[in-house]
């Protein structure tokens, strides 16, 4: 892990940005996807016995199969699934509150012309749920519950294990959250099926959630053949900290992060170098009792960084260049300068890891810095704001829009444009 000075950050930051070029991934999705364009079911199969840990006949699980899961995690694991609905309950509860935002309205921009908006849910939405290193239980609820409160029909796909069925812990999470329809369908292969439609999988409208290379190329390859909430990079988090911040807390959030895999990226800005120092000593400390210190110290290694600024303008300049996924504030007060994060965490209190699990806001956010055009997953990506025109008096205002869009379409060189306003105008006598 490095500590570097403000003044330092720039030309640090110009050689630390990782290329986004990856063509070989590119291409080995590119054959996937068209594979199972052409093949279908087989394909998916084919794939799975490539790349999975079985390559399950019945792609879909069975409905008692999965309600099974559910109940036998309740009786093996009760915590777990009591921490579940609690998680499932905040979700539910603050995706509500997102969907009442978006109001359909009608306002009268002139004289006889109403323009308005609705907004409509999405008809088929596909939960991606990975399964690698560390199944993403809670990526299940994430994905399946703002997608259901927006009105869209729900499935979740997930890469099946020895037993030819995704994890146990995610079925029983989409059992929980209330998916229509579980698939045993991972990777690039899991995004293709799911964007074309075989003849076990269904043709989807949006597919969300978190995967790893090759979903992340598979979703940007198909971006236009199906709806995607954005492409996903490595995890990570940026702690500013005041003086009288823990050093503790920031350690520990830090290794938080940084326990994901070697390419997540943990990053804290602080006030003095004997904070820096704190800071390092505390997660050398903690690093000694966690199970992941492997990883953590791999991901630290490559990316680590405590910077120390100069002054909260600083920070704030340094924070908006990052743009993180997580952005915490320890010990200092909301900068109204702060504009580029995926999420924001206030206080020493609201940990990042209650964003990642149960209180409610939630933790597919934009990484790799894209979080300066995009927030996070939310009711909002199920959900299509249309517009709706309508023109109930034939008056001056009528008219004067009219004539406007027959001057511009002319201006265009669009004839045929320009000859259907003006149709208007002759045949109504305005």
């Amino acid at each position: 892990m490095q500590t570097i000075d403000s003044s330092e950050f720039d030309a640090y930051w110009k050689n630390a940005v990782l290329s986004a070029d990856d063509t070989d991934t590119e291409n080995a999705v590119r054959a996937i996807i068209n594979e199972v364009r052409k093949n279908r079911d087989a394909a998916v199969r084919c794939f799975a016995a490539k790349f999975d840990k079985s390559s399950p006949e019945k792609l879909e699980v069975p409905e008692k199969t999965i309600m099974d899961a559910l109940k036998d995690l309740r009786r093996d694991e009760p915590e777990l699934v009591d921490s579940l609905d609690l998680a499932a309950r905040h979700i539910r509860y603050f995706a509500e509150q997102q969907k009442k935002q978006f109001l359909d309205f009608e306002c009268e921009v002139a004289e006889g012309v109403f323009a308005g908006q609705k907004t409509i849910p999405i008809q088929k939405a596909a939960i991606y749920a990975p399964a690698g290193r560390f199944p993403l239980i809670s990526s299940v609820l994430m994905g399946v519950i703002p997608a259901l409160i927006a009105g869209a029909e729900v499935f979740v796909v997930s890469p099946p294990l020895e037993n030819g069925l995704p994890d146990t812990r995610i079925m029983a999470a989409a059992a929980l959250a209330g998916a229509s329809r579980v698939f045993a369908v991972g990777g690039a292969q899991a995004i293709a099926a799911m964007a074309f439609g075989t003849e076990s999988l269904p043709k989807v409208d949006m597919i969300a959630g978190p995967g790893n290379k090759y979903v992340a190329a598979a979703k940007r390859l198909l971006f236009g053949e199906v709806g995607i909430d954005f492409i996903a990079g490595p995890t990570d988090v940026l702690i500013i900290a005041g003086e009288n911040a823990d050093p503790n807390f920031i350690a520990a959030d830090m290794l938080a992060q940084a326990e994901h895999d070697p390419d997540a990226r943990a990053r804290a800005l602080v006030p003095s170098r004997y904070m820096a120092d704190a800071v390092a000593s505390a997660i050398e400390k903690q690093l000694a009792s966690t199970l992941t210190a492997a990883t953590a110290r791999a991901s630290l290694s490559a990316g680590g960084l405590i910077i120390t600024y100069h002054s909260l303008e600083d920070a704030v300049r340094i924070a908006n260049v990052i743009a993180p996924e997580h952005l915490e504030l320890q010990g200092v007060e909301f900068l109204p300068g702060l504009v580029n994060f995926g999420a924001l965490f206030m206080g020493a209190s609201a940990a990042e890891v209650l964003g990642d699990y149960s209180a409610g806001t939630n933790h597919t956010l934009p990484t790799s810095g894209s979080a300066r055009f995009s927030g996070g997953l939310s009711v909002r990506h199920f959900l299509k704001t249309v517009t709706t025109l309508r023109c109930a008096t034939l008056g001056k205002g009528y008219a004067e829009t009219v004539r406007a869009a027959e001057v511009i379409a002319r201006a265009e060189g669009l004839n045929a444009h320009a000859e259907s306003a003006a149709l208007r105008l002759s045949t109504q006598n305005l």
